[in-house]
């Protein structure tokens, strides 16, 4: 058990499935001379040289495109687009190429390449540098799409979503790169797909992913001086996600707030909201609610970002709506 911070838990992943299979090779833009742009990759070029981890052109379509054809082609391709609003740029190869080439082959080949992306606001980066953009990927048939919150989870959730058949969308939220925490690389691997309980408690079921679990977390603290104990579930991955752990916590609490970054609109939670109305209708006691950011792009300035960002405060307040 060693603390690492979240950044330096990717570039272990990374490191490590790199010097096990041959087949994995890194690139992207300043990915290996600079590091990275926030440094998940500093020291893998010295490590494993230029033929395994490669810098490439400023185009987010070449490097997609790139990495479907390597996948297709036998290798196991972890690609980084900078930042996750330049996705825009990559999307048929990743919607259209990527996420069909199983069913367009009738199963006969697949497509095991991670796009790695970091995700959200905290950093003053702006509304075209702070985009959560997800739920597009998790709309989309073909694609996964996993979002850690600790260092062990990325770690874990890295190599398994490396290993992954199929294409894997991993999201990190580039306000935790500095984010210490607890790592035990002899743990057991983690599931895509497969939820935690971060938190048991029986007032209110709280579930969310990423970033926004920590602050989850903290409004669970701040809940349980006031005699109310929240359970928080960390979905780890939203394409697939863990329904049936989500309902078995509604199942206990009666009541749900389902929380993150992204616009509340047409998001995760809009999903998870719909699908519990529809199996777990007889478990609620009151309406679900769903905490996120407002309808609009996300601020620069620090003072404007703060208040757009969801925060414990707005947790707090769902908590207490559900219970009143």
């Amino acid at each position: 058990m060693a603390e690492v911070r979240f950044a330096k838990a990717i570039n272990m992943a990374l490191d490590e499935t790199l010097t096990k299979d041959p087949s994995v090779v890194v690139f992207g833009e300043d990915v290996a001379h600079a590091g990275g742009p926030f440094g998940v990759t500093r020291g893998l070029l010295d490590t494993h040289g230029e033929l395994r981890v490669r810098d490439t052109p400023i185009s987010e379509a070449t490097i997609v495109s790139a990495a479907v054809g390597a996948a297709m082609s036998g290798l196991k391709p972890v690609v980084e687009i900078m930042f996750m609003d330049f996705v825009a740029i990559a999307m048929d190869g990743l919607v259209n190429q990527a996420a069909k080439a199983r069913f367009m082959f009738g199963g006969q080949c697949s497509v095991p390449m991670v796009l790695r992306t970091p995700h959200g606001g905290g950093v003053n980066a702006g509304p075209q540098h702070s985009q959560c953009l997800e739920a597009w990927f998790a709309h989309i048939p073909g694609l996964k799409v996993v979002v850690p919150s600790n260092p062990s989870d990325a770690y874990q959730l890295l190599k398994a979503a490396i290993l992954d058949p199929d294409p894997v969308i991993f999201i990190e939220n580039k306000a935790m790169y500095s984010m210490k925490g607890d790592l035990d690389e002899a743990a057991p691997a983690i599931e895509i797909g497969k939820a935690h309980i971060a938190r048991a408690g029986d007032d209110v079921t709280i579930v969310s992913y990423g970033a926004a679990v920590n602050t989850a977390l903290a409004a669970a603290a701040t809940l349980a001086e006031r005699d109310i104990e929240a359970e928080v579930v960390d979905l780890r991955s939203i394409q697939p996600w863990d329904e049936e752990t989500v309902l078995q916590s509604l199942s206990r609490t009666h009541r749900l707030v389902i929380l993150h970054e992204a616009v509340t609109n047409f998001g995760v939670g809009a999903e998870i909201a719909a699908r519990m109305a529809d199996i777990g209708f007889d478990e609620l006691d009151a309406p679900i609610i769903r905490v996120g950011a407002p309808f609009m792009p996300v601020p620069f300035a620090k003072s404007l970002e703060s208040r757009y960002l969801p925060d414990a405060d707005d947790v707090i307040a769902a908590v207490e709506k559900v219970l009143a």
